[in-house]
């Protein structure tokens, strides 16, 4: 496993952490200009790392379903093997159950209540990729908290 992580992982992480601290417009400057330089078909990682940040900056919902689509593209390609090489002690499984979270709640806050239903579903059901810990206990809290929030059908 490579040591040090990647350069544009790095950047990525800077990026979060400049919105953390509350400057949202530049972490979307700066997550903007990377998502320019790796490109639509670039690194899988890259993308998927962009475009799951870039997400949850957008005010719009319908923009940030566009984010959190190509961040499940991407995952998609995502490789164990991929992961390793990058320093990351995670399956590329792993990225799904929080993904498919943030897809079930901006589908809910769009309307789109069957389309939630069925990624809080797909979200669940990848939940076994985590560890059991408090990571995984928050993301099934999140899951069922949306479920709550939609309208019984």
């Amino acid at each position: 496993m490579n040591a040090e992580p990647e350069d544009m992982m790095v950047r990525i992480g800077q990026a979060i952490e400049t919105a953390q601290l509350g400057d949202r417009s530049g972490a979307q400057t700066v997550l903007m200009l990377i998502w320019e330089t790796v490109g639509p078909d670039g690194d899988p990682l890259h993308r998927c790392g962009v475009a799951h940040s870039m997400a949850d900056l957008q005010d719009d919902p319908e923009n940030e379903l566009l984010w959190d689509l190509r961040a499940l593209e991407a995952a998609h390609l995502l490789t164990d093997d991929r992961l390793s090489a990058a320093g990351m002690a995670i399956s590329a499984g792993g990225f799904f159950p929080s993904l498919y979270l943030n897809l079930a709640d901006v589908y809910r806050r769009l309307g789109a209540m069957d389309k939630a239903r069925e990624h809080v579903a797909l979200g669940k059901s990848a939940i076994s990729w985590l560890s059991d810990d408090g990571y995984r206990r928050m993301i099934q809290l999140a899951l069922d908290r949306v479920l709550d929030q939609l309208p019984v059908s």
